[in-house]
């Protein structure tokens, strides 16, 4: 047995997010599945780092799968990617160790929010961005994203209420701006269900003076989701890195 890492690289728009889902075959998760096992000539299982949603894109998602065997050098970068879709790609490929898997072997991710501000949504940019026509405090953004950084309990910032546990690290929070193009760029532990997307929302009410800066503290005082903001659209979103000890 042979135990592969991939970092994978999709644009989410048309899929139904990284799961495999009994409903649809449009999932990055089961795409690969299918393809891979159709390569090689009996089934595996792809594993992801994590859950993206339906609509959110990734430049560095990392899987794990095992084979029954040592695979050709550019099995996957070539024979499998050769099948794939063109807006899914394995970008690279590596022997690792048995007993690696890409969800529990992982200790932090980079994810990076974009919004495009200008008047009319930008041609090329359009799929990959929230278009918000507003001007944004940047500052009052990086006020409130300080806040947010640290060790803390984010069951505020989680649409799903059964998580086992809520506690998770921000390492840091990046918003910059060039012209019309902001973006924020969050580096974790993890993050858990809606959580980047909802933490973007409440750092862009921040920016539009929708709230206080100090307010978005609260859903974390309280851990009550209705004291955080609206959840960002999904296709502005993507998963830039997964890290590994």
């Amino acid at each position: 047995m042979r135990t592969y890492k991939l970092t994978v690289a999709y644009d989410g728009s048309r899929y139904q997010g990284w799961q495999r889902q009994a409903n649809t075959d449009r999932t990055i998760q089961g795409i690969l599945e299918r393809v891979i096992s159709e390569a090689a000539g009996y089934t595996v299982e792809v594993n992801g780092s994590g859950r993206t949603d339906a609509g959110v894109h990734a430049e560095g998602q990392t899987a794990s799968v095992v084979m029954a065997g040592r695979t050709p050098e550019d099995f996957f970068t070539a024979t499998v990617n050769k099948r794939l879709p063109g807006d899914i790609r394995i970008r690279d490929a590596q022997l690792v160790k048995n007993g690696f898997h890409a969800r529990k072997s992982a200790v932090g991710k980079v994810y990076e929010y974009h919004i495009d501000t200008g008047e009319k949504p930008d041609v090329f940019r359009r799929r990959y961005c929230f278009h918000l026509p507003c001007q944004l405090d940047l500052d009052a953004m990086r006020q409130a994203a300080g806040m947010l950084t640290g060790t803390h309990e984010f069951a505020g910032y989680t649409d799903k209420n059964d998580e086992k546990s809520t506690k998770r690290t921000i390492y840091d929070i990046m918003v910059s701006g060039q012209g019309s193009s902001v973006t924020i760029r969050y580096e974790g532990s993890g993050f858990l269900y809606h959580m980047v997307r909802i933490l973007t929302g409440t750092l862009l009410e921040a920016g539009l003076h929708e709230r206080t800066v100090e307010s978005v503290g609260e859903a974390l005082r309280t851990k009550d989701r209705r004291q955080a903001g609206f959840l960002a659209p999904a296709g502005g979103l993507f998963l830039k890195e997964v890290h590994y000890d």
